[in-house]
């Protein structure tokens, strides 16, 4: 077959600019083949070589004694004592849900779950962050329908718990809905498997399913902006199969317990290309591959096709010579494919064979650590226009305005579809907080959750990623977790747009900067740029994976509010309404500063928190819908009515941070009370637990009236064009 002929026109589209091809031809002094051309623009990609955000990640914090692995490998790696250590990451699969809601959500669940167990780790928790349009969109109702649907299905066939997420509506995703996946899994701490390639000769051995056609040029694709020729794209999203995946780590765990394995790296994006590449770049190696060897499910496959496909459930390992026949067995018992494709070599080759045929012979190292690096130009985000004053409202009226919307109603049509019991460890489901897992067979346990509040980042970038990551230290907290690291999965639109880029760095600094005073480093992640579809930016955002360790499950708070317990706010409340949900969802008013953060009072809180834990039975942090929203949600958890003192609507509905509200049995308020003005921590009781209203300072309406509204209001505002699970 011939090749098709390098033009301007097929080096743009690759996603190249013209000062980059330039760059290729001075690297190898020659024009590239179609198959090289394909290769440089798979690792030259943003969401394969971070162009733009590399300068600014290097200021995040990644260390801890904590920590055994940050960010550069698959998943990030922290030990949680014993011998153990739990894996975990989140990743974007923004562009091809957009395109093929079913199959791109799937995929990015796939991918996430092989990240975690290729470094050694069973997967035992996933979550997922969802925004989407408005409700009344087109396109919203069957992007929501089917993204719930393939995250359910992969998920619950592959046998790994949902416990947790978000789902957020506003118009700014209406063209570019967002879909990040969190996988997390326990490994033996002295058992990880990394990805660099070591000693010359080796085998290099495909694993698992067989590459076709589907998903060439799905790195590229992600690394663009929409437009109209979106439908376009449609076979650049990949297809999964969970069946496939659960064998494929059941071969891995079992062959990883041979002594066979010198690296191993999951086919993701860029499919085999990235994996080979990553593998060689980071040992210092070069890479031979006879693609006459691999395993394919379609006829007549070009090299170009098989270097760039990113079908699903792959992997690409550097076997120890003498353990083939071995791992061979294992991977046959599991009815896999197992192929030595090629080897590594001491040159700084990328060397691709085909039909007898040199496809394409390239500098290995320039296509990985030596890609482009950007200091894009950007400036500041402007103060956020006044805060206006808002039109009077009864409290009870305010409330209804929150749990009726589809952002704040009760998501269980969501997380229903979704298995959050398989594997039997399971503490703490979603809907509920942070979602809580056991450590099989200990008394130890891990909870997760994942946080952002993108309207206060786009009004104030650096108070907003600030914000996000004190909002996943509050919630691992209100569950009785020790927070432990986080994952990063940064949204964003163009960063070729200064104001873009802008928010991109305020967002990190703020992100670094509560990680920092919170001990949480960041020790894996995702940048997902160019989400924008004809010029339209997503809001930014920059949403936090977080896990904290329950030491023992005596620690565990995951109690209910009870009748007669009284309401104890912690923290302070300024009311503070920029930028709050109320003016959002009652006015559409988006207007004001994010809420300051004071990390030194988040620090203080939460220590308050984790150190008191015995006194009370419930406690849930406080974010958006401020006091009001938090306290309704935890009385109607418990069935039960709430009465709060105050009828002053900044107060109920403020969004101050570093709050929480727990439930206290009466005799135990004053010891708490005792114990907090010892701490420094302001305290005061705010209402009391029990009968059968919701009572905003002396405005009320019966529980099971605002319980109704609250679970059916999801389903309701999408048309009801999907069954009601409530």
């Amino acid at each position: 077959m011939q090749e098709p002929t390098i033009t301007d026109d097929l080096i743009a589209a690759h996603g190249l600019k013209p000062d980059e091809y330039q760059r290729i031809l001075d690297i190898i002094g020659r024009e590239p083949t179609f198959t090289e051309l394909g290769i440089f623009s798979a690792m030259w990609n943003e969401h394969c070589s971070y162009k733009s955000s590399k300068k600014w990640l290097r200021t995040l914090p990644t260390t801890g004694p904590q920590v055994i692995c940050g960010p550069g490998e698959n998943a990030g790696v922290v030990d949680i004592g014993d011998g153990q250590a739990v894996v975990f990451k989140m990743e974007s699969h923004n562009h091809p849900s957009y395109i093929e809601p079913h199959q791109g959500a799937a995929t990015g669940v796939g991918g996430i779950l092989r990240d975690v167990f290729t470094m050694g780790a069973r997967p035992i928790a996933a979550m997922d962050a969802l925004s989407f349009g408005r409700p009344e969109h087109p396109r919203t109702a069957h992007l929501v329908k089917g993204v719930v649907e393939g995250i359910g299905a992969y998920g619950n066939a592959f046998g790994v718990p949902n416990v947790g997420g978000e789902v957020r509506f506003h118009r700014a995703y209406d063209g570019n809905c967002l879909v990040n996946a969190f996988a997390a899994g326990l490994a033996q701490a002295d058992r990880i498997f990394y990805s660099a390639a070591s000693g010359v000769g080796m085998p290099v051995v495909y694993l698992g399913a067989k590459t076709g056609r589907d998903g060439v040029g799905g790195a590229t694709m992600a690394s663009a902006e929409f437009d109209d020729t979106i439908e376009d794209k449609r076979p650049t999203v990949q297809a999964g199969d969970p069946f496939t995946e659960k064998c494929l780590l059941e071969a891995c765990l079992e062959l990883m317990q041979t002594d066979a394995v010198i690296s191993i790296q999951d086919m993701g994006a860029a499919g085999l290309t990235c994996s080979a590449v990553e593998m060689g770049d980071k040992g210092g190696l070069g890479i031979r591959l006879d693609l006459d060897r691999v395993p394919t499910r379609e006829t007549a496959m070009t090299a170009y096709e098989m270097m760039l496909s990113e079908s699903q459930e792959r992997m690409l390992m550097v076997l120890k010579p003498e353990k083939e026949a071995e791992a061979r067995a294992i991977f046959e018992k599991w009815d896999l494919d197992f192929a030595i494709v090629g080897q590594t070599i001491a040159e700084d080759r990328f060397l691709i064979l085909h039909g007898n045929a040199v496809k394409a012979d390239l500098p290995l190292s320039k296509l990985s650590s030596s890609a482009p690096e950007y200091d894009r130009p950007w400036v500041e985000t402007p103060p956020a226009a006044a805060m206006p004053a808002l039109p009077r409202i009864a409290p009870v009226a305010a409330l209804r305005a929150l749990i009726g919307s589809p952002n704040y109603a009760h998501k269980s049509w969501v997380w229903e579809q979704y298995d959050s019991q398989v594997g039997g460890d399971t503490i703490r489901k979603p809907g509920m907080g942070a979602g809580v897992v056991r450590v099989h067979g200990t008394r130890k346990a891990l909870a997760f959750t994942s946080d952002v509040t993108p309207r206060y980042v786009k009004a104030n970038p650096v108070r907003g990623g600030r914000q996000a990551v004190a909002e996943a230290w509050r919630n691992l907290v209100a569950a009785g977790a020790r927070p432990l690291a986080a994952t990063d999965n940064l949204n964003f639109g163009n960063p070729e747009k200064p104001e873009i880029m802008g928010q991109l760095v305020g967002a990190i600094k703020g992100i670094g900067e509560a990680c920092i005073a919170l001990d949480m480093p960041i020790v894996s992640g995702n940048v997902s740029l160019y989400n924008e579809t004809d010029g339209q930016a997503i809001l930014p955002t920059p949403t936090i994976g977080a896990v904290g360790l329950i030491a023992d499950l005596d620690q565990l708070i995951a109690g209910r509010s009870g009748p007669g317990d009284v309401a104890v706010l912690v923290g302070t409340t300024a009311g503070h309404m920029g930028q709050s949900a109320l003016a959002a969802e009652a006015w559409g008013i988006e207007a004001g500063d994010a809420p300051p953060v004071d990390l030194d009072a988040e620090r203080r809180h939460g220590d308050f928190l984790l150190a008191n834990r015995s006194h009370f039975h419930a406690a849930t942090d406080l974010s958006d819908g401020g006091l009001a929203l938090a306290a309704f949600e935890m009385a109607e958890g418990a069935g039960i009515g709430i009465a709060l003192d105050s009828a002053d609507i900044p107060t109920l509905f403020g969004e101050d941070q570093a709050r929480y509200l727990v439930a206290c049995p009466p005799a135990n308020a004053e010891t708490l009370a005792a114990h907090a003005a010892a701490a420094g921590v302001p305290v005061a009781v705010v209402g009391r637990f029990g009968g059968a209203t919701v009572d905003l300072g002396g405005d009320r309406a019966p529980l099971a009236e605002l319980s109704a509204l609250y679970r059916s209001a999801f389903a309701a505002a999408i048309h009801g064009d999907l069954p009601d699970h409530a």
